[in-house]
């Protein structure tokens, strides 16, 4: 069953591999920014250095935007790859039942396959 899985999504293989890698990234960023907020605060206000404010409030920003970055490019492969797989996937199953053998046919009914095979 895995292996009939993985044939299908071989197409994708360099999507499906991106999108985990940029969802941890998103996470990864999203994890570091309280670090930075609290060294803002530390290093910034409670100091009194407003040079350390500037500097953390832009690394916070850059920070934040490569989050959002990572997350439509996450969500993006991620669409692309599973939309790609199913519709391989459906191609498969179409292929598959056209060499049903009428008793094969009359185990599955006719609306069931085509629910099976639409889009929906």
């Amino acid at each position: 069953m895995f292996k009939t899985l993985f044939a299908q999504v071989k197409q994708y293989k360099t999507a499906a591999i991106l999108t985990p890698v940029f969802t941890s990234s998103e996470v990864v960023m999203e994890v570091l920014i309280p670090y930075v907020t609290a060294l803002l605060i530390d290093k910034g206000i409670n100091a009194g250095v407003i040079q350390n404010v500037y500097l953390y409030g832009g690394i916070m920003l850059g920070m934040a935007c490569l989050s959002l970055l990572f997350g439509i490019l996450a969500g993006h492969y991620s669409a692309y790859a599973s939309t790609g797989f199913a519709s391989n996937l459906r191609d498969a199953m179409y292929r598959n039942i056209k060499r049903f053998a009428f008793s094969d046919i009359d185990k599955f009914s006719t609306s069931g396959l085509v629910t099976r095979m639409t889009t929906d």
